[in-house]
């Protein structure tokens, strides 16, 4: 029987990892004395040793600035509108796509998007994340989709409640 607990939807995010000055996406392994040892998401696989001074951004913290009520909308739940949207990948390349694709591209997604802080540097990567993501690790996406379906059942069901109580009341008053 194995100690290791499996994460499950985007709780994945929280093991993965971009390292400043390396291209793609890691998973992290597990610490060690002199960093973290992490595995690059490709065919390679590679397993690596990131020192500590390495700037290291969990994808779990990752959010985008936005305009409204709220100040930024965690990077999970614009890729799983990516994911409603898109699909499996998304199709816009970086070398050939105007920065205006870009733009429009992310305000399909989180129309209010913050186009004052967000780079179309940093939607190149969104879009990079995303299909690594769903290529490598398409569980991700899977298990948040079954996630969020639960949790809208759930939810409809509390709200076939609350209406049911009220036409009690309302008829009880009657």
């Amino acid at each position: 029987m194995s100690d290791k607990v499996e994460a499950t939807g985007m709780d994945l995010l929280k093991e993965i990892a971009n390292v400043s000055g390396k291209g793609g996406l890691f998973r992290i392994l597990k610490p060690s004395r002199a960093g973290v040892i992490v595995e690059s998401l490709d065919e390679k696989r590679e397993k690596t040793l990131i020192g500590p001074t390495a700037r290291v951004s969990v994808l779990k913290d990752v959010s985008i600035f936005t305009d409204g009520e709220e100040e930024s909308v965690p990077l999970a739940d614009v890729f799983l509108k990516i994911k409603e949207l898109h699909g499996e990948s998304i199709d816009l390349q970086a070398k050939t796509a105007s920065d205006k694709d870009f733009i429009e591209f992310l305000n399909k997604i989180l129309p209010d998007f913050d186009r004052s802080k967000v780079y179309i540097s940093d939607i190149k990567k969104i879009i990079t994340w995303y299909n690594l993501l769903s290529k490598y690790v398409p569980e991700l996406f899977v298990e948040a989709a079954a996630e969020a379906k639960e949790e809208v059942s759930e939810n409809a069901a509390l709200d076939t409640a609350t209406v049911d109580t009220e036409v009690k009341e309302e008829t009880t008053k009657a």
